[in-house]
């Protein structure tokens, strides 16, 4: 599989503390002549890439020109070769735009717009609150999805309601093995899988991160996923 050319990150920024945005949020199209906006949608994208491959490689790209609140991309049949890029500013996503455009990612050319809408983080920076129906099952819990018989794949429960995929990806990703992390999105607390190769890569990454405070009130608790 051939690798994107990458350019080298002048001034790379870490993701910061940034409330989830879901694609309908930022509209699963746009075209050139939306208005600027805080968020890039990015299409035509090589479709055979694993999802957390291609979000830390866009990350890599594209955090050169700013500080990036957060990465979305869907491996549905409905986002495929798609994903959208937060900005915590919005001429740093019109750097990205003029500078990206057309440019040879995994061998097919980026097609860069601004999105039609904005990023749930960005409403509510604008004081604008986005009602999002949620999930409030009793039954779907820590008890429920996680366990103590060992897995290749962790549950980590009690996550602030701003976390988000590349939070939780940037703590992982340190350990060997690690594969991806898969949000439970509209779920309340914020819940997560995390996936390793091997089982004992798993443990480790258990035992390194349990309890460890993304928020000074929430202290991750980790448990192995039901099979």
């Amino acid at each position: 599989m051939a690798s994107a050319p990458i350019p080298a990150p002048a001034n790379p920024a870490q993701p910061a503390g940034a409330a989830p945005a879901s694609s309908a949020a930022v509209a699963a199209n746009a075209d050139s002549s939306n208005a600027i906006n805080h968020t890039i949608y990015i299409n035509n994208l090589n479709e055979k890439i694993k999802k957390e491959e291609l979000k830390k490689s866009l990350y890599a790209v594209f955090s050169q020109f700013g500080q990036i609140l957060n990465i979305i991309a869907r491996k549905s049949l409905k986002m495929r070769g798609q994903a959208f890029v937060i900005f915590n500013e919005e001429s740093q996503a019109a750097k990205a735009l003029r500078a990206m455009q057309g440019f040879p990612f995994f061998d097919k050319p980026m097609k860069i717009a601004y999105a039609k809408t904005d990023s749930d983080v960005i409403a509510a920076r604008k004081g604008i609150v986005v009602e999002r129906p949620r999930h409030t099952d009793r039954r779907i819990s820590a008890k429920t999805l996680g366990c103590d018989t060992p897995g290749r794949v962790l549950f980590v429960a009690n996550l602030p309601t701003e976390a988000t995929e590349v939070m939780i990806s940037m703590l992982f990703t340190q350990f060997q093995g690690f594969r991806e992390v898969r949000m439970l999105d509209q779920i309340t607390p914020r819940m997560a899988f995390v996936e390793f190769s091997a089982e004992q890569e798993a443990i480790v990454a258990k035992n390194s991160l349990q309890g460890f405070k993304i928020t000074p009130s929430h202290p991750m608790q980790i448990k192995f996923a039901k099979q």
